[in-house]
């Protein structure tokens, strides 16, 4: 059985410590793969900054070329909108039946959060959730102390943002360092953020 992490997110763009997180969890967990879930454009809430997805695809797929355990996902893509993360799982898990396991890769600071995802006890019942640190404030919620289908794993606290990056990158600053090489070289010709 294929054990697969989900990492979901907008990606805009995919910096280096999405990288780095993804790669600690497949390096230093039991996951096989990590697949980055590219959270889609909601045709309810146009966010201004929010690249299109295959945009925003295009980037995460330029990241992870040259990881052969890390993989880019559209699966929301073509799933109802609002995406819920209890509906993309079971509709991963129709798709790719018995010979896969799918588990959630979330920060910590998203953890404090989770009990009031939909259908969070439906998720935790079949599914894992691979925790990374994070700085935050506030403690997590009692009921995930010790939980049996909740692993921390030691992973490095990154703190960049994709926010960061976009509000600098329209500023002037030199943010080149905080991507990787080939997804700059896209944001660039594309002329995002600017």
């Amino acid at each position: 059985m294929k054990k697969v992490g989900l990492y979901f997110g907008t990606f805009n763009p995919i910096h280096i410590g999405h990288l780095a997180i993804a790669n600690h969890m497949v390096e230093f967990s039991d996951l096989n793969e990590v697949w980055f879930v590219i959270t889609p454009l909601s045709p309810f809430k146009k966010k201004q900054s929010l690249l299109d997805n295959h945009h925003r695809y295009q980037m995460v797929y330029e990241a992870v070329q040259d990881y052969r355990k890390l993989k880019p996902s559209t699966i929301e893509f073509d799933l109802p909108q609002p995406n819920y993360t209890v509906d993309t799982l079971m509709h991963l898990n129709e798709k790719y039946g018995e010979n896969y396991r799918f588990s959630l890769i979330m920060g910590e600071d998203n953890l404090k959060n989770f009990h009031k995802w939909r259908n969070y006890e439906v998720i935790l019942e079949h599914h894992y959730i691979y925790v990374y640190p994070r700085i935050s404030e506030g403690q997590r919620e009692n009921l995930f102390d010790r939980h049996p289908k909740i692993q921390l794993v030691e992973a490095p606290i990154m703190e960049i943002s994709s926010t960061f990056i976009r509000k600098n990158h329209g500023l002037g600053k030199n943010v080149r360092p905080l991507l990787p090489e080939k997804v700059w070289k896209y944001m660039d010709e594309m002329n995002f953020y600017r």
